[in-house]
């Protein structure tokens, strides 16, 4: 083979004229004229041209980024192969007919739909040679999943009757359920090419979960029906903690979903009776998690509470909780308003409602209810008959025009002094929030009216009222009733005010309803540290004991009605100071007025 003047090919010469010049360039010589004879044959094949002509054009398309402005070309040739075949054709449509029956541009042009389309099927593995005999009549399957650092959202378990390792559950959002290729049923043979029927779950859960990158699973598929779930959109908000590493009965700890009280969980799947799939409202991981199911959580706190197992810290019961009565007696001898109620203080426009000074802690005494209990006596947890914190459903809500504003309703601890936070607010803006009027036996004050500071009743017409529930909560005030009623929050909520109401705990029960959709606010005072630090400035060793021993039942009364009545509480305002405790409340108010709320689906359902 011999090269006769071979010219210089520059790297801006097209792939197909290349061609084209180092095939005139070649010349047969006596040792090798049948192989060159057959090197040229080669290079000079119509189709070869054609490939590198086509070759060519793409390379200058490359640079373009092109998209496909059709996404049915295999379509469209079809069509007009068939537009072709019905009439007289002239030379160049026999060509062009000839050129759409081609094979090899059929495949070029189906090629270019499934990359129009994005369409790109994942990439299998070869079926192994090695199959077992016992598989020879099954279905395998061999899947190749890439997983991360993120579980693989799958749960397994043992089949009682056959001992096949079986898939239990998929995750929604994990990388099982985004590849589409495990499903629920199927049956587990193999992990990365080791055998895994004669391990224990927990033992392969451990496999799995320590592998990284490419796991490859053989599987035999579950006969099942496809799926046609789609997300569900129930919304729950969590009325207790719960720690996955800390409960033995969940399948999969690591798949479980830990949360707190208060905590709106979507769930999204209710297929299995113990454990839904759910995730928590606000975070960005789209892999739903493992939480027990309402009555599988109800199932065994039935359990420990018959076997007097439950935990002391949790409040289960609803209907069984008796407030503790405060004691009405002298602090080491100091004078103290005694007795009195938080109500009465309040209407008075007294400083009594758990005022904190240096002469002592005034306390209020339980207000008097319609109860067929005896005061202050608690009542024997059932456990057939207990109502337990579990999930509440829930939905956003902001009122519509027209509909009445929500009501606010202020809880407070010892020392929170509510009754001025709330009177604050309405002194600033008496257009948009107003106070409901309280009921009174006592006397109408020279400068008084009816109807603004008080509604001025009988004695007998309030017990008349309050035997037939009309007080939402009353007390006993130097000889005269005082309360607040159901009717005068109305009064406020239908002229279109916001009606803010600071309450015993126990009247949520009268209040949490469809009528009123309250948003309940529990402020807490942040003294605790700070009292104690000034106690060294006091001069008498005695008032110190006083000022221990209050801030002691101040951070009791918080703690007591965060675990009692906490699974109600919309919004916790601690309070360090009035002025800051002010700015917060008119934003959380401001923030219910004019931003969507969870509430409870029992109170927009219609």
């Amino acid at each position: 083979m011999t090269h006769r003047n071979m010219p210089v090919v520059s790297t801006n010469t097209d792939l197909h004229e290349t061609l084209a010049l180092l095939t005139s360039q070649l010349h047969p010589d006596a040792n090798h004229k049948e192989d060159l004879v057959f090197l040229k044959g080669v290079f000079s094949e119509k189709s070869l041209g054609y490939l590198m002509k086509i070759h060519d054009k793409l390379k200058q398309y490359e640079k373009q980024s092109p998209s496909p402005v059709l996404h049915s070309a295999s379509c469209l040739a079809e069509d007009l192969t068939e537009e072709l075949k019905d009439g007289q054709l002239e030379e160049d449509e026999k060509e062009l007919l000839l050129l759409l029956s081609a094979p090899h541009l059929k495949a070029v042009l189906s090629a270019h739909d499934t990359v129009a389309q994005k369409n790109f099927d994942p990439m299998l593995p070869p079926l192994p040679e090695d199959v077992d005999d016992d598989l020879e009549e099954e279905s395998v399957k061999i899947v190749r999943l890439v997983k991360n650092k993120e579980p693989l959202g799958a749960t397994i378990r043992r089949d009682e009757v056959t001992g096949a390792v079986i898939v239990a559950r998929i995750m929604r959002g994990g990388a099982a359920d985004r590849s589409g290729l495990v499903h629920v049923g199927d049956e587990l043979r193999e992990v990365n090419g080791n055998l895994i029927t004669h391990k224990r779950p927990d033992e392969i859960s451990h496999i799995l979960s320590q592998s990284q990158g490419s796991i490859t699973l053989k599987i035999i598929p579950a006969i099942v029906e496809e799926d046609k779930m789609k997300e569900s959109r129930v919304y729950l908000r969590a009325l207790f903690d719960y720690v996955p590493f800390e409960d033995r009965a969940t399948p999969c700890q690591e798949a479980g979903l830990p949360f707190k009280r208060g905590d709106i969980l979507q769930v999204v799947s209710q297929e299995d009776a113990t454990w839904w799939q759910a995730k928590r409202v606000g975070d960005c991981n789209l892999r739903a998690a493992l939480i027990p199911s309402t009555h599988f959580q109800e199932r065994r706190l039935r359990y420990r509470l018959k076997t007097g197992s439950f935990p002391a810290s949790m409040s289960p019961i609803v209907t069984t909780y008796e407030r503790a009565e405060q004691d009405d007696a002298d602090v080491e001898g100091k004078d103290i308003v005694s007795p009195t109620s938080k109500v009465a203080a309040a209407f008075c426009g007294h400083a009594f409602s758990w005022d904190l000074n240096p002469a002592g802690l005034r306390r209020s005494f339980r207000l008097k209810k319609d109860r067929h209990d005896s005061p202050g006596e608690p009542r024997t947890p059932d456990a057939n008959h207990a109502d337990f914190l579990i999930y509440e459903e829930v939905t956003l809500y902001l009122p519509r025009p027209g509909e009445r504003p929500r009501l606010i309703v202020l809880l407070g601890s010892l020392g929170a002094r509510i009754a001025e936070l709330k009177q604050k607010v309405i002194a600033e803006n008496p257009r948009l929030y107003g106070l409901a009027v309280p009921h009174t036996t006592r006397p109408r004050k020279s400068h008084e009216r009816e109807g603004v500071e008080y509604h001025f009743i009988t004695k007998a017409a309030f017990e008349a009222d309050m035997h037939n529930g009309k007080f939402i909560e009353y007390g006993e005030y130097k000889d005269n009733l005082y309360g607040t009623s159901l009717e005068s929050i109305h009064g406020i909520l239908d002229q279109n005010k916001i009606c803010l109401v600071d309450v015993q705990p126990e009247a949520l029960l009268i209040l949490r309803t469809s009528a009123f959709k309250p948003f309940i606010i529990f402020v807490r005072p942040t003294v605790f540290d700070s009292e104690r630090k000034s106690l060294s400035s006091c001069s008498s060793l005695h008032s110190m004991a006083i000022m221990e021993h209050d801030i002691q039942d101040m951070r009791q009364s918080a703690e007591k009605m965060e675990q009692c009545y906490g699974h109600w509480v919309d919004y916790v305002l601690v309070k360090e100071d009035p002025v800051s405790a002010i700015a917060e409340l008119h934003v959380i108010l401001e923030r219910v007025r004019m931003e969507p709320q969870w509430v409870p689906l029992s109170w927009v359902r219609t």
